[in-house]
Formats: C-alpha cells, sequence, structure tokens
C-alpha cells in the first residue's frame, strides 16, 4: 500500500514550487486552504466558464508543455472575451501520468505564468490528480461584467451584420499540416506560411482587448472554437434567426490564401474546422463602424462578412460559385 502521508507531501511540494508562485491574489490564500474566496468588484457579475485539453486530442504529446498551457488557458478566455468580460482569475486541475516531473511540469508553470500575467487572471486553486491515461489539463475561468451586461448568444435579429476578428481557418489548416507534413508541397507553401499556420493551431489570440467594445455594440456574441459555420449556426439557433454569410468575404491570412487557391476545396476545411478562438458577433448596421473603429483602437481586426436573416437557425454559406456550400461536416464534435 502506498503511504499516503508522503504522496500528500509530493503533492503539496508540487503545489508549492510551480504553481504557489500563480496565486498571487490575496484570496487564494497562497493555495494552502481547501478552497479560495472572492469579492467580485461591486456592481459586478461574474462569469463563469471551464474548459480543457487531453494530449492526443486537443493538443500533441510531443507539444512544448509551455504552449500547452496557454492553449487551455486562452481557450477559456477567448469565451471571456466573447461575453464582453474582463478576467478575474482561474482554477487549474492537472491529471498526470506517471514519470511526467520537472522537464514538463517546469516550462508548463512558465507558460501558464506569463500568461496568468498578461491577462491580469491570477491562479486561484485546483488539484492534481495522477492518471493512468494521457495528460490532462482542465482550467475553470472566470471573469467579470456589469449587472446584467454579458453578452449572449441570443440576440441577434434580421438585419444585423455578422462580423469576425481576426482570421479563418488557420488553426484547421495548421492541424492538417501537423497530421500530414506532406500536405505543405501539396498546396505549394513556403515555410512561412507553415509556421504561421501550425503556430495558429499550437497557441490561440483570444481577443480579450475588446470585450468592453462588445459590451458596448453588439446584440450577440460567442468565440469560434468548433468552427465559424457550426458556430453560427449555434447563435442563430439561440437568437432565433438565420444567417447569410458570403465565403469571399470571410477573413483570411495569407498562408490560408495561399492554400485555397491551391485546393479550393478547403474552403470546407476553412469555414468548419474550428480552433480560430475568434469571436464571432451580430452587429446592428449602425453599430458595425463604431465597433470597427473601436477594435481597430484595441489592436484587432474586425471583418463584416454577412447578415442576419429571417429564419429558424439555419446558417448558409455561398460559396464563389454563388451557391450555398453543402458542408459534410458543418463543425467539430467529439460526438
Amino acid at each position: 500500500m502506498a503511504d499516503e502521508s508522503k504522496a500528500e507531501s509530493a503533492e503539496q511540494e508540487l503545489i508549492a514550487r510551480y504553481f504557489k508562485p500563480l496565486a498571487m491574489h490575496p484570496g487564494a490564500f497562497g493555495l494552502v486552504d481547501d478552497a479560495a474566496a472572492i469579492a467580485p468588484p461591486a456592481g459586478c457579475d461574474l462569469v463563469l466558464k471551464t474548459d480543457g485539453v487531453i494530449a492526443g486530442v486537443h493538443f500533441f504529446p510531443e507539444d512544448p508543455p509551455d504552449t500547452v498551457a496557454k492553449k487551455v488557458l486562452r481557450m477559456n478566455l477567448s469565451d471571456l472575451a466573447a461575453k464582453g468580460a474582463k478576467p478575474f482569475g482561474f482554477l487549474l486541475a492537472l491529471a498526470l501520468p506517471q514519470g511526467i516531473g520537472e522537464a514538463w511540469l517546469k516550462p508548463f508553470a512558465r507558460g501558464l505564468g506569463e500568461d496568468a500575467e498578461l491577462f491580469g487572471c491570477p491562479l486561484f486553486g485546483g488539484d492534481t490528480d495522477h492518471t493512468p491515461g494521457p495528460i490532462s489539463v482542465s482550467v475553470a475561468a472566470f471573469g467579470t461584467v456589469p449587472h446584467g451586461k454579458m453578452v449572449r448568444r441570443a440576440g441577434a435579429k434580421p438585419g444585423d451584420r455578422v462580423v469576425v476578428t481576426g482570421t479563418i481557418g488557420d488553426a484547421a489548416l495548421g492541424l492538417k499540416l501537423r497530421l500530414d507534413p506532406a500536405t505543405a508541397r501539396r498546396w505549394g507553401i513556403g515555410r512561412d506560411h507553415q509556421e504561421h499556420l501550425k503556430a495558429r493551431y499550437l497557441v490561440p489570440q483570444p481577443r480579450n482587448a475588446i470585450a468592453e467594445a462588445l459590451r458596448a455594440h453588439v446584440s450577440a456574441a460567442m468565440d469560434v472554437s468548433d468552427g465559424l459555420a457550426g458556430d453560427l449556426a449555434k447563435l442563430c439557433r439561440a437568437s432565433g434567426v438565420a444567417a447569410r454569410i458570403e465565403c469571399a468575404r470571410v477573413p483570411l491570412s495569407d498562408a490560408a490564401r495561399a492554400t485555397l487557391a491551391k485546393e479550393p476545396a478547403l474552403i470546407e476545411t476553412i469555414v468548419s474546422g474550428g480552433d480560430d478562438y475568434e469571436v464571432l458577433a451580430t452587429v446592428a448596421p449602425v453599430q458595425v463602424e463604431p465597433l470597427r473603429r473601436a477594435a481597430a483602437a484595441a489592436g484587432v481586426a474586425l471583418t463584416e462578412i454577412g447578415e442576419v436573416t429571417a429564419g429558424a437557425g439555419e446558417a448558409q454559406f455561398i460559396g464563389a460559385d454563388g451557391k450555398p456550400l453543402a458542408l459534410a461536416r458543418p463543425a467539430f464534435s467529439h460526438f
């Protein structure tokens, strides 16, 4: 039988060495208590979100540990951004296989700490366990919004414009490159474009800089994690509307545009592949330009790609030939 006191001491040492330095808020009590205690700013609601990653499912087992840490935290921060919330803190749950030690934990904690500081989102606590399976990392993040002002999926109205931040499809194309490096030759793209696509899959760029602007200008929003087409359909269903999107207006990076020129069928991967972690929003026509200006001031590109129409949850994507795309798999799903 294992010595439980020895195991507990090893766990406490792990927490003290790698994660206590990230628990800067006084409500975390230096991670020496069973729970944390927080008081949200006066007049604010807490916005709660949890998401996680599993080796071999959401990231490659050989990925650098610091990028794994950043990816899982940023996935959650992306949802907070789309809700118009300011990051406040997070909880961390780690399940580690036997043999994971300092060589993995030290860079993991470093990457997590860098992003906790960058986004103003300190650690408040969590849990560490052994697992017979692959590494699993879960984060529960919380943010704050003025009372009653969280941006929801529901709220889009016919006539609203559909906008997205950044570029779409890079991460899905990057995953294809990771799974089959020979794909780069078929696409005819150089190393710079390859690295750009892979980097977008490895570490997302959440759009927290425009959270306040979203609260001020949009009627509905969500982050794009499971694919633009599928996530827009979710927003439409929640709002009881439909949408019509012109694929030619979907913003693409130079790398994605180069691949699409070589292989036009990749438009399906681009609009349905997932892992973009951009913000998708609907905006009244008079609010589009004010939102664009606010986003530009925050250093975030914003592109209008279509409009909301009357309907019941359909999101129609119009291809270069003027016909609706028939998407075999509109969104990523684990099930």
